[in-house]
């Protein structure tokens, strides 16, 4: 009796792990990779997709997530004047979906600890390495970031990986520097804003010299343009279209300078 519950138990265990590496099902945004044990080893220029597969037993799929994942690294690089910076950077990666049986031929399923962290490690101190601290924290961080995205896909995608993205998240400076390079970019901006008073100050200045010269050129063409005979002109013409107003007046004739005199308005 006790030897036929033993059968039947080490039976069910050879038919569960007979299933368990007969019958495979990918999930969504996986892909297998083939292991033929007596037939060539691994299966390098096919991968398995989503769904069900059924193998030989005596061979093994092993299952890759092809999804793009995202890792997150601390680490620390020296800057051009030798001064060590603290960098938060995150990197988004995926293996190639078609070259998958590469990878795990010559890299296997550790790839991420083996080549995507390395060598970001590696691309990043020598990008870094280039540059002052101030740059770094404040004007070239864009072009950083993408050197040491061109830097690590040129050798990243060599080992069948695909490079999303690198992001700089954060740097952290000593605070005695970062208090020094925060004091320098006030400065710089109070005198750009000094700069910019000044020159709305000049240019508010050069638009009243012109208005001034203006006014000038205006008198000094009026003043040469009048003399006694244009005046009387005028003031005779101002008095014959007074005169024909309803009003009444009275009009006297050789007033001062010969001009007449309207009186008398209601």
């Amino acid at each position: 009796m006790i030897k036929s519950i033993i059968l039947g138990v080490v039976a069910l265990i050879a038919v569960s792990i007979f299933f368990a590496s007969t019958f495979i099902t990918i999930d969504s945004g996986q892909a297998g990779v083939m292991y033929k044990k007596f037939s060539g080893g691994t299966v390098t220029n096919e991968s398995f997709q989503e769904g069900f597969h059924v193998i030989a037993p005596w061979n093994s799929m092993f299952i890759y997530d092809i999804r793009t994942q995202q890792v997150d690294l601390d680490m620390e690089a020296l800057s051009k004047n030798g001064l060590t910076i603290n960098l938060g950077v995150s990197v988004r990666y995926a293996p190639i979906a078609s070259e998958i049986g590469f990878l795990h031929q010559q890299i296997g399923m550790s790839y991420l600890e083996t080549i995507i962290i390395p060598e970001i490690r590696s691309s990043t101190r020598k990008i870094i390495g280039q540059y002052d601290p101030e740059e770094l924290y404040s004007t070239k961080r864009e072009s950083i970031q993408t050197e040491i995205f061109s830097e690590t896909k040129k050798i990243i995608e060599k080992k069948h990986l695909l490079l999303d993205a690198i992001l700089i998240r954060h740097v952290i400076l000593p605070a005695t520097i970062k208090t020094a390079i925060e004091n320098k970019l006030k400065q710089e901006q109070e005198s750009k804003e000094y700069e910019f008073r000044l020159e709305k100050e000049k240019k508010e200045a050069d638009r009243k010299r012109i208005e001034a010269q203006g006014i000038k050129d205006f008198q000094d063409i009026v003043s040469k343009g009048l003399n006694d005979q244009l005046l009387r002109w005028k003031g005779i013409e101002a008095t014959l279209e007074l005169s024909k107003s309803a009003n009444a007046k009275v009009v006297v004739v050789g007033g001062k300078d010969g001009l007449p005199l309207i009186l008398g308005d209601k």
